[in-house]
């Protein structure tokens, strides 16, 4: 299911996968190769009560997922050694990982994302210009 908010551009939760919480805190791995953009943005969602840990890299990505195991990863996508496109494509291929939700946030026009995001690797994105407060609704709206 596509959902679409002309009044956000940017911001487009894309599927009707929800994150069962069951009173847990939200855990979110924030994927960045620029480590101080990936803290600041955990400790703000740490603000929001969510539980987070950081990946400076596709690869480190992969790993920090298969062992934590997240709820959901902000995934940046243009990245050195291995790109956000295939490391959302190998956390979707490992069982133990195919359930999060996995939003991409990136700098890249939605045009150059949306091919990738319609092969179910992705169930949104965000553009990093978005507002914080708009990112915490797109998660919100995953994690009822």
């Amino acid at each position: 299911m596509q959902v679409s908010d002309p009044v956000r551009p940017g911001l487009r939760p894309r599927t009707a996968r929800r994150i069962p919480l069951s009173g847990a805190k939200l855990r979110v791995l924030v994927v960045d190769d620029n480590q101080n953009a990936a803290h600041a943005l955990a400790a703000f969602l740490s603000l929001e009560d969510m539980e987070c840990c950081t990946a400076c890299g596709g690869r480190e990505a992969i790993a920090i997922g298969i062992a934590w195991v997240p709820h959901l990863v902000l995934m940046d996508i243009s990245m050195p050694e291995c790109r956000g496109f295939e490391a959302a494509r190998a956390l979707r291929d490992d069982p133990r990982t195919c359930g999060i939700a996995i939003i991409a946030r990136t700098m890249m026009d939605e045009t150059e994302v949306r091919e990738h995001l319609t092969d179910d690797r992705f169930d949104g994105y965000v553009q990093k210009t978005q507002p914080l407060n708009q990112v915490i609704a797109l998660l919100a709206t995953l994690a009822q």
